[in-house]
């Protein structure tokens, strides 16, 4: 084979059919002085932390007594699921982890990896076993993985073979497979503070020496902006330093434009979001009512969505407390059918507060729930005979519907229910007095 030469993303020349590992090493030790000599390195990769004592904001799992301090002194690794949004510190934390491990740190994507990728790392595991060396094998985005693709770990996570170390941004309870979540602990890494991302802020500013070219409102706005992402307001800093000499507000505006918002609408954003309106709802605090509503819109949820929990929520939580409520949460959802948005907003907003400042009652929701609880078991009752039609006279002669008259109230003296359950209340309302049908 004829040897060729091939231009790659960098300036330099190199055998692309030349695979010995001297060389290999040689290409990519270039390539890194070229990336160096040319600060490629992004901002957010060269503050990225080397120690647990260097990551910020991650109070509740880093710290005396908190669970990755705790593992990294016992040196007893243990699998680990973290699970958190984007810019948290997820892949920094398993790097520190591994690292502290004194273990073969091996870092896949679930967007890109296959089977034989996997079949790759378990081999490399394999030697690095009877090196007496540990493999860490970190899967970013791993609730991408397939099914069988999670199974494929199971029978070397489980022997000690490999040390997992998932990352995702998804529910794991519904994106990883329940064998590998009873193998691993899973850790929540939270959205960092706006004081965090500001500390992670002035360190970047510190190291790259431009401490009075960022006007401490340029840097709020940025903490603002991140969504406590902390790649992103990197990210953020790093473009602004390159445009301008001297960075103020209207600099980041103009390098970061407007941000979309952390949102997903088949995602746990999704369902938080809604979660955490409707509890404002029921607990009657409209100022949450109307931020939570903002947060949806502002992030493109679909407003029929949100019309729909609100007709859904004035016959749960409102009931016979307002028998009207559920009328204006449909009169709602039509209203915005017809007027679209944006100002369908403010439909929305003036409905949210109704139903927010609205005396609440469950009875008819409770009540219910325990019928079809009720149903489901004694779906085999018989219906009583006197509550029977009786469309021939055969049926009439056996009883069916016996005694009833066509009268509007007409209450016979009986145990509606099936003789089996007639004892059961079903409907409880500690305000009702005793029903009289002979009172007049």
């Amino acid at each position: 084979m004829s040897r060729k030469h091939g231009t790659s993303l960098f300036p330099l020349k190199v055998d692309f059919y030349v695979f010995s590992i001297e060389r290999r090493i040689i290409i990519w030790y270039d390539v890194f002085c070229y990336n160096i000599s040319m600060n490629r390195v992004p901002l957010a990769e060269r503050m990225r932390p080397q120690s647990l004592s260097e990551v910020v904001g991650q109070d509740e799992i880093i710290g005396p007594g908190k669970i990755l301090t705790e593992i990294v002194k016992k040196a007893e690794p243990v699998n680990l699921i973290f699970w958190g949004p984007p810019g948290t510190g997820k892949t920094t934390l398993a790097r520190i982890l591994a690292k502290e491990y004194k273990a073969d740190f091996v870092e896949l994507s679930a967007v890109t990896a296959g089977k034989k990728d996997i079949e790759e790392v378990v081999e490399r595991a394999r030697t690095n076993w009877n090196l007496k060396i540990r493999t860490v094998l970190f899967v970013d985005e791993i609730h991408r993985f397939n099914k069988a693709q999670q199974d494929a770990f199971l029978p070397h996570v489980e022997s000690g073979l490999i040390i997992l170390i998932g990352a995702t941004t998804e529910n794991p309870s519904f994106e990883v497979i329940s064998p590998l979540l009873s193998r691993s602990r899973v850790v929540v890494v939270a959205p960092l503070s706006k004081p965090s991302i500001m500390t992670v802020l002035r360190r970047a500013l510190v190291a790259e020496k431009a401490e009075k070219r960022v006007t401490d409102e340029a840097l709020d706005y940025l903490a603002d902006l991140s969504g406590g992402d902390a790649r992103s307001a990197l990210g953020d800093l790093e473009l602004s330093l390159s445009i301008a000499k001297k960075v103020d507000r209207d600099v980041i505006e103009t390098a970061v434009g407007k941000k979309m918002p952390l949102y997903d609408k088949s995602g746990d954003y999704h369902y938080d979001n809604i979660s955490a309106f409707i509890k404002s709802m029921r607990g009657s605090d409209v100022d949450a009512t109307l931020y939570y509503l903002a947060r949806m819109v502002e992030s493109g949820e679909d407003p029929k969505f949100i019309a729909r929990r609100m007709v859904i929520f004035a016959s749960e939580d409102i009931g016979l407390a307002g028998n009207g409520a559920l009328n204006l949460a449909v009169s709602c959802f039509q209203a915005i059918e017809r007027v679209g948005m944006p100002e369908g907003g403010i439909i929305l907003s003036h409905v949210a507060v109704v139903l927010a400042k609205a005396k609440k009652n469950r009875d008819t929701y409770n009540g219910w729930a325990r019928a079809q609880s009720l149903a489901r078991k004694s779906m085999g009752c018989p219906v009583p005979t006197w509550l029977r039609n009786a469309p021939t006279k055969l049926m009439k002669d056996l009883g069916f519907g016996k005694g009833q008259k066509w009268e509007a109230g007409f209450h016979l003296d009986k145990n509606y229910l099936p003789d089996d359950i007639k004892d059961e209340k079903i409907f409880q309302d500690p305000n009702q007095k005793p029903y009289n049908h002979n009172a007049k």
